[in-house]
């Protein structure tokens, strides 16, 4: 009895012991689960639409005055006056200062009193010459008188055109007592005051006057900038009429300033330390708003560009092959396309290349994928203070 009983005991140890282990994980032979599957990476895309798009260059210039006088003492004396009010707009021979002009005054009244002396000298000379004349008819006197009082009216008559000449002299220079502005301009700083001497020894400089409306803009190109502006030129840089570039100034604010200017000079040398070519813009400036010496950003359009497209700068990727952009195919596949840069903005490139119109370009998401990859169209984000959407319990 006790035989049959430990059998049954063990039999149902072993039982147990079998029902166990099909408990355990992977028992009966299954393999382990594996981990799950990565997600497919979201992307945001733009349509590529295919345009005709400016070919716009942006650089940096600087202002100048198209032109510049220096107002100089051009005779000796002591300043009076300052006229004109410094850093104003003054006419062409607006007065500017004015020189003591007593001594000038003086001298033409020597100058005068001199002239009026040599033509009664004259006068006297061509009296005695015709007088020896009716003597020489009569025998009364010989010839070599005759000829002397005919040769000192001839000197007397020079005298009086150089008395005249000294007269005109002297008036000229009682003119340059009162100092005008030699051209239209802005009148700057001046650079005397009054009591000071100038003129002695050397033409003091007073002031300057600098004529800004239209004004210049400087900058500079490379060769193969410059071969690019002269293709979008129906001629070559000077001809005012002929040029077909554009020129914009942007302000330091961002806005475009309200007057365009034309290209209208390109220097004949390349700059051996830059390899840059100097070129210059005018631009019309009726409220003198631009000031001579302001660095100036400008926006040169040389023509027009057909079959680009517009892109964000981010979605634009180089290697060691050039320039290309990823799209994202209807079966949600991404595919490279090799593009040409040809201008850049603040913001975008404008491109053409193998990219074609209606392709869904990649802008974000980019670190995520490459070609022959899945991608799928992230959700469009919510827009920024709307209210989420009510749950449903």
């Amino acid at each position: 009895m006790n035989l049959i009983l430990g059998r049954i005991f063990i039999a149902s140890i072993a039982a147990a012991m079998l029902f166990g282990c099909d408990l355990l994980p992977g028992a009966g032979g299954d393999k382990p689960a594996g981990p799950p599957p990565m997600p497919t990476p979201e992307v945001s895309v733009i349509t590529a639409k295919s345009q005709t798009a400016p070919l716009t260059r942006e650089l940096v210039g600087r202002l100048a005055a198209t032109r510049i006088a220096q107002v100089r003492a051009r005779v000796a004396g002591i300043v009076l006056e300052r006229v004109y009010t410094e850093g104003t707009d003054v006419n062409a021979g607006a007065v500017l200062f004015k020189i003591d002009p007593a001594q000038l005054q003086a001298k033409l009244r020597a100058e005068e009193a001199a002239l009026a002396k040599a033509e009664a000298d004259a006068v006297n000379a061509a009296l005695t010459a015709r007088r020896y004349s009716e003597l020489r008819e009569k025998k009364t006197i010989s010839q070599q008188d005759v000829d002397t009082a005919l040769a000192n009216e001839r000197t007397t008559a020079a005298a009086v055109m150089q008395a005249r000449a000294n007269i005109e002299s002297a008036r000229l220079d009682l003119s340059y007592a009162t100092v005008r502005a030699p051209i239209a301009g802005r009148a700057g700083r001046a650079l005397v005051t009054e009591g000071a001497l100038v003129g002695q020894g050397e033409a003091t400089l007073m002031t300057a006057v600098e004529q800004i409306d239209p004004i210049y803009i400087n900058f500079s190109q490379s060769v193969r900038e410059l071969a690019e502006l002269q293709h979008g030129a129906s001629q070559p840089l000077g001809n005012k009429a002929a040029s077909k570039t554009k020129v914009e100034v942007l302000l330091s604010d961002g806005a475009t300033y309200s007057e365009t200017g034309t290209l209208d000079f390109s220097d004949l040398a390349v700059d051996p330390n830059t390899g840059a070519v100097s070129l210059r813009t005018t631009l019309s400036n009726p409220q003198r708003a631009l000031l001579p010496g302001m660095f100036v950003t400008l926006r040169l359009t040389t023509g027009q560009l057909e079959h680009a497209f517009v892109l964000p700068q981010a979605a634009v990727l180089r290697d060691d092959k050039g320039a290309s952009v990823m799209v994202l195919g209807a079966d949600g596949v991404v595919a490279a396309r090799r593009v040409d840069t040809r201008v850049m903005t603040h913001s975008d490139w404008v491109v053409t290349g193998e990219l074609s119109n209606g392709e869904q370009v990649i802008v974000a998401g980019l670190q995520k994928v490459k070609p022959g990859a899945v991608a799928k169209l992230a959700a469009p984000k919510p827009a920024a203070g709307a209210a989420p959407a009510p749950s449903s319990k």
